[in-house]
């Protein structure tokens, strides 16, 4: 792998930063420096900047518990992202799917970019279940047109839902992800949605001592869950 690529894939540096490290000669391989960005590094070679050993992972895989406040982007000039909460400071690091500003819950984070696809794909139809509270209470219908499929102001209605009474609120498990469809959704059956949490995303489920805005790497057991979309 060439030097400054491995640079950005261990730390939070762009490509033009890693060079321009590269050319301070602050970057040593095997207690050499080294001065060309293009130097081909292999497994098991030490890479320092400075006296700072790096430490390469191919992929990486984060749960995060989104608090409310927070919105779902590597980086924003004028707000908190998510990015803010978790302690890995990777470049190549990319968000699957996003949630609201204003909604909280499960996110994934990693740096595989095949899986980021697939469980976005709208082929994959990858169920996400979430804790919806509204201002008023559905009625039995309100929850038969959402299970079936309804208007929200696009081509097509939406696709077949699963929807129950659960604490406050209701439990809703969607197969798509349409712009801020939940609160389109709520809003198509004369309702608003007050509180919205996602619980669960594929064959993820969060954490339940997991605290709002903490995060930890997905367990081997989670990582096994998930490879079907790798």
């Amino acid at each position: 792998m060439r030097l400054d690529k491995y640079i950005c894939k261990c730390t939070s540096y762009s490509r033009k930063e890693s060079c321009s490290l590269i050319k301070e000669k602050r970057v040593s391989v095997d207690g050499i420096v080294v001065s060309d960005a293009g130097f081909h590094v292999n497994d098991g070679q030490e890479v320092k900047i400075d006296d700072t050993v790096l430490h390469y992972e191919e992929y990486i895989y984060i749960m995060l518990n989104k608090p409310a406040g927070y919105i779902t982007a590597t980086h924003d000039s004028n707000s908190k992202t998510v990015m803010d909460l978790i302690d890995e400071k990777r470049a190549d690091l990319s968000i699957v799917g996003r949630l609201d500003k204003d909604t909280e819950g499960l996110l994934l984070i990693t740096n595989n970019g095949k899986l980021n696809h697939n469980m976005l794909s709208p082929t994959k139809h990858v169920d996400k279940t979430y804790y919806v509270i509204c201002d008023n209470d559905l009625s039995d219908d309100d929850i038969n047109r959402l299970c079936h499929g309804i208007d929200i102001g696009d081509d097509t209605p939406t696709l077949e839902a699963k929807c129950r009474r659960y604490d406050q609120g209701i439990l809703l498990t969607i197969h798509e992800g349409r712009y801020h469809q939940i609160k389109r959704m709520m809003e198509a059956v004369n309702n608003h949605v007050t509180y919205l949490k996602r619980l669960t995303f594929g064959p993820l489920c969060l954490d339940e001592d997991l605290a709002s805005g903490s995060s930890r790497r997905l367990t081997d057991e989670e990582i096994e869950l998930i490879k079907k979309y790798m």
